[in-house]
């Protein structure tokens, strides 16, 4: 297994008096292990060791509480504190204000600022924090329609991965009593809203556009999407606000454990091995405090192969320290039934998903372009973007936020002192291959978005634009 030394370095000086960091939490930490004493910072080391970074409670925030308790940012000279922040726009406003240094961030964040969609703002993202880890969770009144009429295998378990053509015959018995069919997601350029757009789209059903200046991505739409914070995700259902939801762990297996609704389909089985969060950056902060940027990329690294390391053997003591309530604050068990190489679609039906939470493996932290791409290509494909644009602008574009030179950097230093493998940073251009690992079979090739969008019988394409009565071809 490849280790980190757990002593304090600074520049070429050993500070003799740095504590190691105990398994969960670090020395000088407050009653609620999220704030350590400062970190005494040699000459030439980080510009800025004190830093407070975001985060939502999900588990893909692991990185970040992993690099925290088991001493990874205080290695590289950081002292950090982990602030949860009340939803996406709270979180997305801090970084961009300077209220926070950096964050747990949607994919699609940095993104949308830079092009201008929601808020404007310079946003870099030099690592991708992780690979998979989102579901579609239904009601138990939805399930309870559908559930007898799926295809099941000889164990009598539904056969994976469920199409969503089989909520055609609900929808419609939701617009014959005069009721729309609700469905809830956590922001609009989330993976979430895509991946629940993508999923819908596959299997016939129109998830809607988005207008200028429009939130809410319902026009021309058979259903109805709404944002909700990831939290509160099970208790809205339960209400009857919305009859299904699109977030990440812990919150569909929160729905499992208080037996109000069943995950149907995971975002591994929607698109393999699909990006979903990023570690977040204002350009200018990375600009002003290169080293510590470098540090922050480094003890994260550092944290994701901890996370993955010799087939997850860690992972019983990251949902430990995710349960805690300063971070994910859910049960351990219910993290622990999508952590640790399962995942519970309903009692009686837990799964192996060894690749469902992946944070090192598979070049997890690499910040494609190509992903950054595929992300663009959905904000056209729904209308966020509401003009065709060439393929060079997409390129352009990913390249402005998306930072592996910066990752590179790091991991390279790291791969200089042992502490990762060689083999763990990918030989690319940037770009993956030509992608067909999606629920439609549909392939996607990061440098030809426009020939990708016109795959497809519902979305944007070409010249298409949106109109207040539908898609306009143009």
């Amino acid at each position: 297994m490849w280790n980190t030394q757990s002593i304090l370095k600074t520049g070429s000086t050993l500070l003799a008096s740095a504590c190691i960091v105990a398994m969960v939490g670090g020395c000088g930490s407050k009653p609620d292990g999220n704030s350590v004493a400062p970190v005494d910072i040699a000459e030439g080391s980080v510009e800025k060791p004190n830093l407070k970074l975001g985060f939502i409670k999900l588990t893909d925030m692991a990185p970040l509480a992993i690099a925290k308790e088991k001493g990874f940012f205080q290695e590289e000279g950081l002292n950090v504190t982990l602030e949860p922040q009340a939803n996406w726009k709270v979180l997305l406003d801090g970084v961009i204000g300077g209220q926070l240094d950096g964050a747990h961030m949607l994919a699609g964040q940095p993104l949308a600022a830079t092009i201008g969609l929601g808020t404007k703002a310079d946003l870099i993202a030099p690592l991708s924090l992780d690979l998979n880890g989102n579901a579609i969770t239904l009601s138990n009144k939805v399930w309870g329609m559908i559930s007898k009429d799926l295809p099941k295998g000889p164990d009598g378990k539904p056969t994976h991965p469920i199409s969503a053509s089989v909520l055609k015959p609900v929808i419609a018995s939701f617009q014959a009593q005069g009721k729309p069919f609700k469905m809830g997601m956590v922001f609009p350029v989330s993976t979430h809203n895509y991946e629940l757009r993508y999923w819908l789209a596959a299997g016939g059903i129109k998830p809607g556009y988005y207008l200028p200046g429009d939130v809410a991505g319902n026009t021309d739409a058979d259903i109805q999407i709404s944002v909700t914070p990831p939290p509160q995700m099970p208790a809205t259902m339960e209400a009857g606000t919305i009859e299904g939801y699109c977030v990440g762990e812990p919150w569909n297996q929160a729905a499992v454990q208080k037996k109000i609704g069943v995950p149907v389909i995971t975002d591994e089985e929607i698109w393999h091995l699909n990006p979903e969060k990023v570690f977040g950056l204002r350009k200018d902060f990375a600009e002003k405090y290169p080293k510590t940027a470098a540090a922050l990329i480094r003890a994260i690294i550092k944290a994701q192969q901890w996370l993955d390391a010799d087939g997850g053997k860690n992972r019983a003591e990251a949902v430990k320290i995710l349960s805690q309530p300063n971070y994910v604050g859910a049960d351990a068990a219910v993290i622990a039934a999508s952590m640790t190489g399962k995942f519970t679609f309903e009692p009686g039906d837990t799964r192996p998903a060894t690749d469902f939470n992946i944070f090192f493996n598979h070049n997890a932290g690499y910040p494609y372009y190509s992903d950054a791409i595929w992300y663009l290509t959905q904000m056209r494909r729904w209308g966020q973007i509401a003009e065709q644009k060439p393929d060079q602008w997409y390129v352009d574009t990913a390249k402005a936020v998306y930072r592996p030179d910066l990752y590179l950097a790091a991991a390279k230093a790291l791969i200089a002192k042992g502490v990762i493998p060689a083999d763990s940073v990918p030989d690319t251009d940037g770009f993956k291959p030509a992608d067909s690992g999606f629920i439609d079979g549909k392939t996607y090739d990061g440098h030809k978005p426009n020939a990708y969008l016109d795959q497809f019988a519902i979305g944007l394409k070409g010249k298409a634009t949106v109109t207040a009565a539908g898609v306009a071809s143009n």
